[in-house]
């Protein structure tokens, strides 16, 4: 049996079972199990916090309605795309995704296209949706890339680290120490999230949209180097590039370029925040008047 340690920890931690487990008679994955449980923190999460954003729970659900479905759809077409080897000779399994098979990247991508749509629709405030969902997926992706441990995958190359995952190899049977690439992106988004969650509880916010690039941007540092450790990228049609890794430079670029321009060029006031046009009390308007009475 395939087994999964952490020597840093000792012998208490040691993940020795199948990726999946049996309740009612039914078989249940993990992968999707974890999945799961990370979304619905996130939902809690978000719907709690939404009236601090200008928006309603329900806002919040209804573009969830919409974009979950799309950004499923499109996780799923990226990794394909990209992978297609795989699928070329029996194209039915592109619609097995009860192993995996989903790239996080095409499920932000797509998850962003449904909020446009229910925002266009609803004539909701897209960047304060956003902010929010950002949020979200911080929750979802430092819960759900445990998935990726039961399934013994999103690991790096081999080494002898002090944090070294051990696997049982498939071809000797033994063991061989590699990097928990799952674990540090897993760390990597919760302290973006903490740092995040302070930042807007903190009335730090100036625009509508702002947490969104700030996630672009933590997220996209975070996996350009870490991607680069990974056995299992995907690759940019048979060139030598990794997609995620180019797209994650990519956001990395966009998010600072846009938080320089927003600081420097673009002037914003508190006022006019969403939560702030409809609240009789602004968020962060105390914090913005102790700004300009220290710049005079």
């Amino acid at each position: 049996m395939e087994t999964v340690t952490f020597p840093m920890l000792g012998d208490w931690f040691a993940f020795n079972g199948e990726p999946y487990f049996t309740l009612f008679g039914l078989k249940l994955y993990w992968y999707g199990a974890i999945i799961a449980i990370g979304f619905f923190l996130a939902v809690l999460y978000c719907t709690k916090r939404a009236p601090q954003f200008g928006l309603t729970a329900d806002n919040f659900i209804d573009m969830l309605i919409v974009a979950v479905p799309i950004a499923i759809v499109v996780a799923r077409l990226y990794y394909v795309v990209f992978n297609f080897s795989l699928y070329q000779d029996d194209l039915l399994s592109i619609f097995n995704t009860r192993n995996g098979g989903l790239a996080i990247y095409g499920g932000v991508i797509g998850g962003v296209l449904g909020a446009v749509i229910v925002c266009r629709y609803k004539k909701l405030s897209l960047g304060a949706m956003l902010d929010i969902g950002g949020l979200g997926l911080l929750i979802g992706q430092t819960a759900g890339r445990w998935g990726n441990f039961v399934n013994r995958e999103a690991y790096g190359g081999v080494t002898d680290i002090f944090c070294r995952m051990g696997l049982t190899s498939p071809l000797t049977g033994g063991i061989i120490y590699v990097h928990p690439t799952f674990l540090y992106e897993s760390l990597w988004n919760l302290i973006g999230l903490i740092i995040l969650h302070i930042f807007s509880k903190k009335g730090k916010r100036r625009y509508d949209g702002q947490l969104f690039i700030m996630y672009a941007g933590w997220y996209g540092l975070g996996r350009m180097f870490i991607e680069g450790m990974r056995t299992d990228s995907l690759y940019l049609f048979g060139t030598g590039i990794r997609v995620s890794q180019l797209l994650a430079a990519i956001s990395v670029v966009a998010a600072a370029a846009l938080l320089i321009i927003n600081k420097t060029v673009i002037k914003h006031s508190p006022e006019d925040l969403l939560v702030n046009k409809i609240s009789e009390t602004p968020i962060g308007a105390d914090a913005s008047a102790e700004e300009k009475s220290a710049e005079s």
